[in-house]
């Protein structure tokens, strides 16, 4: 039988591995806990103690030391010699009052609905369909339209997640000087903001369904006045015709490949023949190595019987609606840019 080694070639511990892995949950937890008491805020100033902090974050200092101590294992906060605790990038990012802040997001993806879907992933793999609606009683979306608090922490979360991401896909993708970007189902407008800011003389329409748009962040900001304009609706029964370039950002993981199909043949019934389609979401890549795209792919299967996708996979879906892919472009941050023209 061989023996499990690590990469030094001593004796791995198989146990305290697989332990680990079993308490994950207990670090979603954990930074669930440090975000909700603003840990990160406290912070700013300087490196304090769980003693320091714990006044302001009116908590217990012995308990919040090991939350930290734990967090920090993994790179979020570090404690020093002298037991003061520091933020590093990861902690930085869970500040409430920085560019880019992705407190909202954690929030978001540990609350108690998120974890309870978690728990039942085992029913989604026996029974392939999504654990959120076998808790719940609901289609995830279907959920969301009648719970307005979890439809506002989802759409703050998911502000929150698009925001590091949108300067960058803006940045990276050769967009026109000129013309019209649609964004379906682009949420509050984080991506059009940033693509418009980018290009004075593009114009932009915001489209997504009326509580999202609702809360859009494009009106006040003088870099795009009168460049743009927001409309709602339901991208499974049309989208805004007129536009030179079309983006789904994170919508196709959303949803099983029918579905999909569907939404890009709205967008091909609206896209003229030199039109460009953008889907920003991640492309799996093979082999064995850790991707954020595998975990958002389980994620998926539990929450809205979505999934990520392969290239081969994006292929296929764009071919069942009349379009063809043209190329992928990698970006500095987790999803990729695939883009799409209409078949000939």
């Amino acid at each position: 039988m061989d023996t499990p080694e690590n990469g030094d070639g001593g004796v791995r511990d198989v146990t305290g591995q697989l332990v680990d892995h079993a308490l994950g949950h207990l670090f979603s937890a954990a930074l669930r806990t440090a975000a909700l008491c603003r840990v990160a805020d406290h912070l700013a100033a300087g490196p304090r103690t769980a003693e320091q902090l714990a006044g302001p974050t009116d908590t217990h200092a012995g308990h919040l030391r090991r939350v930290l101590r734990y967090l920090a294992t993994r790179g979020v906060f570090r404690e020093d010699a002298a037991g003061s605790f520091h933020l590093t990038p990861l902690a930085d990012a869970l500040r409430t009052d920085v560019p880019d802040s992705l407190h909202a997001a954690v929030v978001m993806l540990t609350d108690p609905a998120f974890q309870r879907t978690s728990a039942g992933l085992e029913e989604t793999v026996r029974k392939a369909g999504p654990s959120f609606e076998r808790v719940f009683g609901k289609p995830f979306f279907a959920y969301l339209a009648g719970d307005p608090a979890l439809r506002e922490l989802f759409d703050s979360g998911m502000s929150s997640l698009s925001g590091p991401v949108d300067a960058v896909i803006a940045g990276t993708y050769p967009f026109p000087e000129k013309g019209t970007v649609v964004d379906v189902g682009g949420g509050r407008g984080g991506l059009i903001r940033a693509v418009l800011r980018g290009r004075p003389g593009l114009t932009g329409v915001l489209f997504d369904q009326a509580p999202a748009v609702s809360t859009h962040v494009l009106a006040g900001d003088e870099e795009i006045r009168g460049r743009w304009r927001a409309e709602s609706g339901d991208f499974f029964t049309g989208v805004p015709e007129g536009g030179d370039i079309y983006v789904l950002k994170h919508v196709l993981h959303d949803w099983p490949d029918a579905d999909c199909v569907r939404i890009l043949r709205n967008c091909r019934a609206a896209m003229a023949p030199d039109t460009r389609l953008l889907i920003v979401d991640c492309v799996l890549p093979s082999g064995n190595e850790p991707h954020i795209g595998k975990t958002l792919d389980v994620a998926m299967a539990a929450i809205v019987d979505g999934q990520e996708r392969t290239e081969d996979e994006f292929a296929a879906l764009l071919v069942g609606a009349g379009l063809r892919l043209t190329r992928i472009l990698p970006t500095e941050a987790f999803p990729s840019i695939v883009e799409a023209v209409t078949a000939a």
